[in-house]
């Protein structure tokens, strides 16, 4: 039963069959390449052919002159469950920052302030273009909460994998559920591969062992281990190499485990994560606000696989764009004409790199036939973007979420002409700001 019962199921679009005409194709796949002027045939949730001109009787065409064709952007790490905070938070107040205010509030969720939320951040998600996403879920309190979460994912169509955690100020020695984990697993899981599961681990290295948890080698190795038994992935929080270096030598690293934000580590702990092919996830506005260098560079030349995400969205907004922007910014302000940091390349570790990191990249993360439908259609005839001259540095140094058209997800169209298709937007909102005035409420906010 959905316990919260003022959000019914959102009925989604059907699957049919378009076509995309006359767009500027960045298929981000090697064998399609890219095609200035250039088709998508999409049919029932799949790419079925992308080239110079397609033949498609019968399908709905949607005009892509003037656009850019691309897939959608990947997110690897993002807390969707905190997304109505943001009227409580300050980010010029430090009482009232992040982390201030998610450890009061974290506690009183509710499965349905916990649907709210999630559901408002997936619709920025969708307004900017994110076809894909890491639900970062350390806040799951009971069995309804991440019911909730997960229903929110699959009302709004999007793509994703729910990350199951624990709840905000459990005991360090206290398990997470396992047994929920797997009926999760059970329930929620299907064979469409729109929503998948994973698991988010406290904290190895013993920072924020107050509310958010830290535990010890023995205690992941029971709670890894549970989920590696179940076939799901990790992903940690790290920011510096304490983690790294605990995890070291213990049989825990692995191909399944993603840590996230790397800043800190070492020459010889960069070099123990390729061996072990864990990946590494860079959210590049939120680490531009801490110390120490993001070391994306460093990532890449070790040979560490890194994908792009958003983190949270409660003192700034979901856009990938800034994001690349600002990589590409910092790799130019630290290595100058040293940098071989390119466009395409950012472009790539928002998409590709990104279905990579959470598994999926046999069905997204490139326009390539055969794989589901996920794409964008971004205006390039906007102001800030014409004339177009190379569309990859067009995207990086000047693109913003208002260029995006049309979000395709699995071959149905959830924004188009800049307008949501399913989601009551002004429903999402009201029921946000409620959450929020409600939480700061139970929480005795000030």
């Amino acid at each position: 039963m959905r316990q919260f019962a003022d959000s019914p199921p959102v009925t989604l679009p059907s699957r049919g069959e378009f076509l995309v005409r006359g767009a500027h194709v960045l298929s981000m796949d090697d064998a399609v390449g890219d095609l200035p002027d250039g088709d998508v045939h999409l049919r029932d949730g799949t790419i079925v052919a992308v080239a110079a001109s397609v033949t498609a009787p019968g399908a709905e065409v949607l005009d892509g002159k003037g656009m850019i064709c691309m897939p959608g952007f990947v997110d690897t790490h993002w807390h969707h469950w905190t997304s109505a905070l943001r009227p409580l938070m300050r980010q010029d107040d430090p009482s009232r920052g992040y982390f201030p205010v998610t450890f009061a509030t974290g506690p009183h969720f509710t499965p349905q302030d916990s649907y709210r939320s999630v559901r408002l951040g997936l619709a920025q998600a969708l307004a900017a273009g994110v076809t894909s996403t890491q639900n970062w879920a350390h806040n799951v309190r009971s069995p309804a909460h991440a019911d909730a979460e997960m229903a929110a994912m699959r009302d709004t169509g999007i793509r994703g994998r729910f990350a199951y955690g624990t709840p905000i100020g459990i005991p360090n020695d206290q398990p997470m559920d396992i047994a929920d984990l797997a009926r999760a697993q059970r329930d929620w899981v299907s064979t469409d591969g729109l929503l998948t599961l994973g698991i988010c681990s406290r904290n190895v290295d013993g920072s924020l062992g107050g509310a958010r948890g830290a535990i010890g080698i023995d205690m992941a190795r029971r709670e890894w281990g549970a989920a590696r038994d179940l076939g799901l992935p990790i992903t940690l929080h790290t920011s510096g190499s304490g983690a790294i270096k605990r995890l070291t030598g213990t049989g825990l690293l692995g191909p399944d485990l993603q840590l996230v934000h790397p800043l800190g580590s070492s020459a010889e702990d960069r070099a123990e994560l390729a061996k072990h092919g864990v990946s590494y996830s860079i959210a590049p506005i939120e680490e531009m606000r801490r110390q120490g260098t993001i070391q994306f560079a460093e990532m890449l030349e070790a040979g560490v696989s890194t994908s792009l995400s958003i983190d949270h969205t409660t003192t700034y907004n979901c856009d990938c764009f800034a994001c690349m922007r600002m990589l590409y910014t910092l790799n130019m302000h630290r290595f100058g004409a040293k940098n071989t940091l390119t466009a395409r390349r950012l472009v790539q570790l928002a998409t590709i790199d990104g279905a990579r990191d959470l598994g999926v990249d046999d069905k997204t993360g490139s326009l390539t036939p055969g794989k589901r439908a996920d794409l964008i259609l971004i205006r390039a005839t906007d102001a800030n973007l014409a004339p177009l001259g190379d569309p990859y540095e067009a995207l990086v140094s000047m693109a913003q979420p208002d260029n995006i058209d049309t979000v395709v997800i699995d071959g149905r169209i959830l924004r188009r002409h800049g307008q949501y298709t399913a989601l009551d937007i002004d429903k999402v909102v009201r029921d946000a700001a409620d959450t929020a005035a409600s939480l700061k409420a139970r929480a005795t906010w000030a």
